[in-house]
């Protein structure tokens, strides 16, 4: 089953165009990857996914257009912002009573699950809490939702680095199944490529990356050359190069790595390398102006 499918997606904002026509395809049981720098079109992307936006093009959602019928989406679809917004009136064990009250799939033992695992306490109020606190109250609700879609949106913001940890590791231990898909949106890549099942890499509102995991690791890699075969691997054609601690680091897009036998130590890159070398391969200014 196809949980996302678009084809022709465009959405501007008068003069700009935040989506430019994409097409993208997020099979049931796929973790999705959505990165791009600021102004690519995530935000935009997640907008249309969660019918929030009307949008040219075909889009389909779970099968259904999410603009035209979000009512019946949402009870399959669970959305995490960037920034936890709740009543800070409200006390955690009435966010509890609230969530059991209007969602029909939300687990109330598996959200108090969640929030033993804090230092959050049943009767603080929400303007008591930390916005880490904030937080992670508000992704104990959210993840105790039964949904086959779940959005999120720089899920960890805020959150000190044991929490992130904690957060991924109980995203595919408590939540995560085949029957599932997720798409998360997030600057901090080196966090998720370890989770991920696929990446789009998003620019300008254009795709310049769609792969998954697997045809990434067999697609790209990173030579750390030898300063006296540092010649012989840029007549090879990578697609980046940087220096480090006087080393040469080059990134190549669909070499045969018997190519790169000799020249150095191979391996395959990270998402966060890969992503730069892309953006930088697509805009050549902007290597100049970093």
């Amino acid at each position: 089953m196809t949980s996302i499918e678009a084809r022709g997606l465009r959405k501007s904002y008068g003069k700009t165009v935040a989506l430019d026509r994409i097409d993208l395809r997020v099979e049931e049981g796929r973790i999705l990857g959505l990165i791009g720098p600021n102004g690519a079109g995530k935000s935009t992307a997640l907008q249309a996914i969660l019918g929030l936006i009307p949008h040219e093009g075909e889009l389909k959602v779970l099968g259904r257009d999410p603009w035209t019928a979000r009512e019946a989406l949402m009870t399959d679809v669970c959305f995490i912002a960037d920034v936890a917004v709740m009543p800070r009136w409200m006390r955690v064990w009435q966010a509890l009573d609230y969530m059991d009250g209007v969602h029909t799939r939300f687990d109330r033992a598996k959200a108090e699950g969640f929030l033993a695992k804090t230092n959050i306490k049943r009767e603080s109020k929400v303007r008591e809490l930390s916005k880490g606190m904030t937080a992670q109250l508000h992704l104990a609700l959210v993840m105790a939702v039964d949904a086959k879609l779940l959005v999120l949106d720089e899920p960890t913001l805020g959150l000190d680095i044991l929490y992130r940890k904690q957060f991924y590791d109980s995203l595919l231990t408590d939540y995560f199944d085949h029957n599932r898909t997720i798409v998360v949106s997030t600057h901090q890549v080196d966090e998720i490529e370890h989770i991920l099942t696929d990446v789009v890499f998003l620019d300008s509102g254009r795709i310049v990356l769609d792969v998954s995991m697997e045809a990434y690791e067999a697609r790209f890699a990173e030579l750390l050359a030898t300063p006296e075969q540092v010649a012989s691997a840029r007549s090879l054609g990578p697609i980046h190069e940087r220096q480090l601690f006087g080393r040469s680091i080059l990134i190549f897009d669909g070499i045969d790595r018997a190519r790169l036998d000799g020249l150095g130590e191979v391996r395959t890159p990270g998402l966060a390398d890969v992503f730069v070398a892309k953006m930088i391969a697509t805009f050549p200014g902007r290597e100049q102006a970093a």
